[in-house]
């Protein structure tokens, strides 16, 4: 079993009408993550909305989901400022967070020499276990294969990779030259069923929000060498793929629309995200129709 578990879902960050941070329904949020198929939690991501968070609004945050839940949260202390991070880091660690993921600097764009610099000096900072997140379509910069390798076996707390790089064939030989015990988490949705066949230990996802339990049972079929049913249990979860982000409604925008949709009132994303564009909650009550469909259909 991974360490901190196969499925994952990268939490939205709720806000109330008036944009506020609404730590209540993070709460709710978290408890209905974890009963509805999650093995952890990752805080202040991609999704959760990090950069438009101020450090009090974060580290509350990552205080109000550990009290919540009894799965691992792993909390997002990563920014584009190296000594930033640092104090986020030391800040989350008091919380009592299961780990720390930790982006690529973004905007910067920094050679691998400022990468390496900047994960050495957050894992200095913990004695968690840490998640580097290689993001380049967001942060400008890709990871070397050849750093992660070299992070994964001379760090000692560097635990895994969130890998968004959208590229398997170069995942696959991360995975063939790491060392025993590091794990790759899908970071895209979509690939997390190829990066299984590579290695794979699991997903840190988006759809995970209201797919959690289908993506528990596509590894269970993995698990036990049934990859047809794997692949039909990945095909009932493509149309949610595609919804959960696009250039008219990026992520996270279509996860909250679920959300509200199933009730959790998360709110809309702050601004530059802003407000979901028209007819994105009429394509969201779709997509749940046809999963619930599809559910029934393959029973």
């Amino acid at each position: 079993m991974a360490r901190f578990g196969q499925v994952l879902t990268a939490m939205v960050t709720p806000f109330d009408k008036n944009g506020a941070l609404n730590l209540d329904g993070a709460r709710r949020l978290a408890k209905w993550l974890q009963d509805n198929g999650n093995d952890g939690l990752v805080i202040a991501g991609t999704t959760g909305e990090s950069p438009v968070l101020t450090d009090d609004e974060r580290l509350s945050l990552f205080a109000a989901v550990v009290e919540a839940v009894t799965i691992p949260v792993i909390a997002g202390t990563g920014t584009n400022d190296t000594a930033h991070s640092v104090h986020l880091t030391k800040e989350a660690t008091k919380l009592g967070v299961a780990g720390i993921l930790a982006v690529t600097p973004y905007y910067n764009r920094p050679s691998q020499a400022g990468i390496e610099a900047h994960m050495r000096a957050m894992c200095a900072a913990t004695s968690l276990p840490v998640v580097v997140y290689d993001i380049p379509v967001r942060t400008g910069r890709k990871i070397s294969t050849q750093l992660l390798l070299k992070l994964a076996r001379e760090v000692k707390n560097v635990a895994a990779v969130k890998d968004a790089a959208g590229n398997p064939a170069e995942s696959a030989v991360l995975m063939s030259q790491a060392p025993a015990g590091f794990e790759l988490y899908s970071g895209d949705d979509g690939l997390t069923l190829p990066f299984m066949a590579i290695g794979g230990c699991g997903v840190i996802g988006v759809a995970t929000h209201w797919t959690g339990q289908d993506h528990q049972e596509m590894f269970d079929y993995w698990a036990k060498g049934d990859v047809d049913g794997a692949r039909r249990v990945n095909a009932r979860m493509l149309e949610s793929f595609a919804f959960e982000t696009g250039d008219d409604n990026p992520n996270p925008l279509p996860s909250k629309v679920m959300m509200n949709l199933l009730g959790l009132e998360v709110g809309e994303a702050r601004l530059p995200m802003g407000p979901p564009p028209a007819g994105l909650e009429e394509r969201g009550k779709k997509v749940l129709e046809n999963l619930r469909a599809a559910r029934l259909a393959q029973k």
